[in-house]
């Protein structure tokens, strides 16, 4: 195991990868930015050392600074979290070319899953179901591209291959709007993820977003973990997670996840990895893979028992897996709602200092977050400033418990989105459970109407 870990990410993540890492006896290094000085994980970290000025572009992502922070406090590993480097390969590169340990897949793998086009063709090898679409990137032939998306059926979406969070994507109706949308995308593309690579697939009107969780050693060992409902979201943005999905034959999660594993020993994965497919009518396509410990892991932690990122840390120090698919049990249900500082229907961001923090308890409520009584939301990163988690023995007592806890929570000084959460816990259509991914942006108008205090 190793003796001292570079945590190098922020929020609430680096406090979650902290404590794993106490629990495991492991020095924590924290790096932060001038804003983040006085965050909770800095003054809890064995050392501490800041990277720069508040922008991420000069902190958070400055890949030098990073490097001279685990080089000067003799740090082993790095863990990169979620968002930021984590999925930045060439940052995995230069840790390993540097002397340290990357905790998470190997830089190629990396490559490979984070290209869309390639990770599809490589799912697609793995027989892994993939949403019908172009065969590789759309050429610059216009005739191709036509016949292509004539072959599929509109409505049609086309994808940057370098895309993500929800960026990078253009639906297509009919063939009049077709060739501008691609040329659109294309510059798009270019601009935002300096990759101009776009492809096209079927556009499925009403899916649900189930992921698969993966844990993979480098020792060709590979599980999965159950699965993830994440349709409740607006703009690609999840907003609430639950585990296991309601609705959904066990029969089927079963033969979709071994699938994902066994795709996992394919490509010689290791770490901890998400599969995320759209569903529909009985069917799941897979639309990529993150290759990272996701926001929504503590779902899957606790109606598993398992500490995903405990294990990310034992796998990268060369542990071999603990369990076996025989091993994992799924108990009871567990809901995630994401506490983000902003309007809670405006979605305007709200940052500033929290005058009054009180975070619910009891059995089965579990909270994530760096934010405390006094703490100042920067205005420089993502609003999410904590995660609630409720877990049950039934989906029903799993929302009855987090209806419970919203109403306990208090957070004053800014504005949260707790009163969005609140009303979503007496929606009907999200009691029933099996919602599409369009579903909250069709009720947000009306949602907008409820009262908050």
């Amino acid at each position: 195991m190793f003796e001292k870990i570079l945590i190098a990410n922020r929020g609430e993540i680096a406090l979650r990868v902290l404590r794993a890492c106490r629990e495991l006896g492991v020095k924590v290094v924290a790096v932060h930015s001038e804003a983040d000085t006085e965050a909770k994980y800095v003054k809890l970290a064995d050392e501490s050392v800041c990277i720069g000025p508040a922008p991420s572009a000069q902190s958070y992502l400055n890949v030098p600074s990073i490097i001279s922070a685990a080089e000067v406090t003799d740090a082993e590993a790095i863990h990169p979290g979620y968002g930021f480097l984590s999925e930045n390969a060439d940052f995995a590169e230069r840790v390993e070319q540097s002397g340290f340990v990357f905790i998470g897949p190997r830089p190629d793998t990396i490559r490979l899953m984070g290209d869309k086009v390639s990770a599809k063709d490589a799912m697609k090898a793995a027989g892994v179901p993939c949403v019908p679409g172009s065969d590789g990137a759309l050429s610059e032939d216009a005739k191709e591209t036509v016949k292509i998306a004539r072959n599929i059926g509109y409505p049609v979406i086309i994808k940057a291959a370098g895309g993500g969070g929800g960026r990078g994507m253009r639906v297509v109706h009919t063939e009049a709007a077709l060739l501008n949308a691609v040329a659109t995308t294309r510059a798009e593309a270019q601009a935002a993820f300096g990759n101009p690579v776009v492809y096209m697939e079927k556009f499925l009107e009403n899916p649900r977003h189930i992921e698969i969780q993966i844990m993979a050693d480098q020792h060709g060992n590979a599980v999965y973990l159950g699965e993830r409902d994440c349709s409740m979201q607006r703009r690609h943005q999840k907003v609430i997670e639950e585990a296991p999905a309601p609705g959904i034959d066990r029969k089927l999660i079963a033969g979709i996840g071994e699938r994902c594993a066994k795709a996992c020993r394919k490509i010689g994965y290791r770490g901890a990895g998400t599969f995320e497919f759209l569903y529909e009518n009985g069917e799941f396509y897979f639309i990529e893979m993150n290759t990272r410990v996701q926001v929504e892991h503590p779902v899957t932690e606790l109606i598993t028992g398992i500490d995903i990122v405990q294990n990310q840390i034992r796998i990268a120090a060369g542990e071999k897996l603990r369990f076996r698919q025989r091993d994992i049990v799924l108990r009871g249900h567990a809901i995630e709602c994401r506490i983000n500082a902003e309007d809670p229907f405006k979605f305007t961001p709200s940052p500033g200092r929290i005058t009054n923090w009180h975070t619910p308890g009891g059995l089965g409520v579990r909270v994530d977050s760096h934010a405390y009584n006094g703490y100042v939301v920067p205005s420089h990163y993502d609003s999410m400033i904590g995660k609630l988690i409720a877990h049950g023995d039934t989906r029903e007592q799993a929302i009855r418990r987090m209806r419970i806890a919203l109403s306990e929570m208090a957070v004053a000084g800014i504005k949260t989105n707790i009163p969005l959460h609140q009303a979503l816990m007496l929606d009907s259509h999200f009691i029933e459970g099996g919602t599409s991914i369009h579903y909250l942006e069709e009720r947000l108008a009306d949602l907008t109407e409820v009262k908050t205090d």
